[in-house]
């Protein structure tokens, strides 16, 4: 699995960005990617095709846009860019509207970049940790901030190497047992899945801030949670016991025989906690 140091370059952070609207935006974000290389232009112009056809479901937290689309053959190597926006833009989500931080991923598969995900998402999070990126006034800082190293080791550019897939582990006793726990009914382990427009960007944030949350209540061996796009979402719904999603992307899914929750804030910890907590009714 790659780090975040290993995906998002120096060169790849810019601040201060003009932009009128919000592909603009978006285009911002892959031209960075392009020119890391990790992406062609044409990538950018899939993310953003991604918005127009699904939504602004990319926008998973107050003023943040999570920018991606599927992987494809425009995508040379996995990579990520920051843009910080000069002044904010509207994208058209209905809670998290205006955006001023845009983070674009250009993904070669859907497993690669989850660790760097994760980090990312409990980053933003942290709300002392937060403004301290909303502060920073040098790619440098933003970089310390991001990755929690000094700037100096930040590999010079053309120097990065696409990271290495880690092998699937292999399943213990103890993970089988796991596999098997009943729910507090009985029967067999309860699935969650968390969906986004492609299952490899916004859908990972969710995933980690859920599994954070059932983390502290202990429920981790119960539970399973995957993060999924729309078009498989549809055929799994009768696995899971509930889905949770954005408003764009529920409305996409429509009745899939289970429970669709909305989250607004995909970062928010209590917003996640009380969405579990209405559908376990505890």
């Amino acid at each position: 699995m790659a780090a975040l140091n290993e995906l998002l370059p120096l060169e790849s952070i810019r601040l201060d960005v003009t932009a009128r609207n919000w592909a603009k935006a978006v285009r911002a974000s892959g031209d960075l990617l392009v020119s890391t290389g990790s992406a062609t232009d044409g990538y950018t112009a899939e993310m953003i095709a991604n918005v127009a056809e699904n939504g602004p479901y990319i926008v998973l937290a107050p003023g943040f846009a999570f920018a991606h689309a599927r992987p494809s053959p425009a995508v040379l190597r996995t990579g990520m860019s920051w843009v910080r926006l000069a002044e904010p833009v509207e994208f058209g989500h209905e809670s998290n509207d205006p955006v001023t931080l845009v983070v674009a991923l250009a993904a070669t598969d859907s497993s690669a970049h989850t660790d760097a995900m994760a980090t990312l998402a409990r980053l933003l999070a942290d709300p002392e940790k937060a403004a301290a990126l909303e502060s920073a006034t040098t790619p440098e800082e933003v970089w310390q901030l991001v990755t929690g190293l000094d700037p100096a080791q930040a590999p010079a550019p053309g120097e990065r190497h696409e990271p290495a897939v880690a092998p699937e582990a292999p399943v213990t006793a103890t993970a089988a047992a796991e596999t098997a726990a009943p729910r507090s009914g009985g029967g067999e382990r309860h699935k969650i899945l968390t969906v986004c427009g492609n299952g490899l960007g916004t859908s990972l944030f969710l995933k980690n801030t859920l599994e954070q949350v059932l983390d502290r209540w202990g429920w981790s061996s119960f539970i399973t949670v995957e993060a999924t796009d729309t078009i498989s979402a549809k055929g799994k719904a009768s696995e899971a016991a509930v889905i949770l999603t954005s408003g764009e992307i529920a409305r996409t899914l429509g009745d899939v025989g289970v429970p669709v929750r909305v989250v607004e804030n995909f970062t928010d910890l209590g917003e996640v906690d009380r969405t579990l907590r209405e559908t376990y009714d505890v």
